[in-house]
């Protein structure tokens, strides 16, 4: 199958998961407009906690194709954890959709949870404060099963944007940015045929 008909079916089949809606392709040019918008982004103090580190925009930018699309309240976030903290290269905390736990980590007097987000050792923040080694707040990569499946496409990653990132695809989508609405990268690369 050439390339276009793959690229079709994993748009095809993009738009059929639920909360998906429009799509776009990116080019070259909004792939380094987007490098250089995390980049800049990563510098900044991610969610109060920390500097940013999205290594799934990171990976996707670097794929055969990159496309944008827009989610609305229906789309189910890939499985977690979608935030990761890290201090010294040493995992210290993460996201998690898991009520029990959160109530359960609550519950530990050394431990701490902000929203959906736990920190294992509160001690960790006052030794980032301190240190010249800040917390890091890591966006991974996630697998796009749905996408992952088509033949010819070898991998399927989707990231999360950073805010600036995300209000330049609804420009470049000509959407408004309305309450509930997001936007997500999906990357993939084809496989060798050679």
């Amino acid at each position: 199958m050439d390339r276009d008909k793959i690229t079709e079916k994993v748009l095809e089949k993009l738009g059929q998961i639920k909360g998906v809606g429009t799509t776009n392709l990116l080019s070259s040019e909004d792939r380094e407009t987007i490098r250089k918008m995390e980049k800049k982004a990563d510098q900044m103090t991610l969610m109060g906690l920390g500097r940013g580190d999205n290594q799934g925009v990171k990976k996707v930018l670097d794929m055969d194709v990159l496309v944008s699309f827009l989610t609305d309240m229906d789309y189910e976030w890939p499985c977690g954890p979608n935030v990761i903290l890290k201090h010294k290269d040493k995992k210290v905390g993460e996201d998690t959709e898991d009520a029990e736990r959160i109530k359960e980590v609550e519950k530990c007097a050394d431990s701490l949870v902000i929203g959906n987000i736990i920190i294992y050792d509160k001690g960790v923040l006052m030794e980032a404060n301190s240190s010249k080694e800040p917390l890091i707040v890591v966006l991974p990569p996630k697998e796009c099963e749905p996408v992952g499946c088509i033949e010819g496409v070898s991998d399927a990653i989707l990231a999360s944007p950073s805010p600036p990132t995300d209000e330049y695809i609804k420009e470049r989508m000509c959407e408004k940015n309305e309450c509930g609405s997001g936007t997500f990268l999906l990357g993939f690369d084809f496989e060798n045929n050679g």
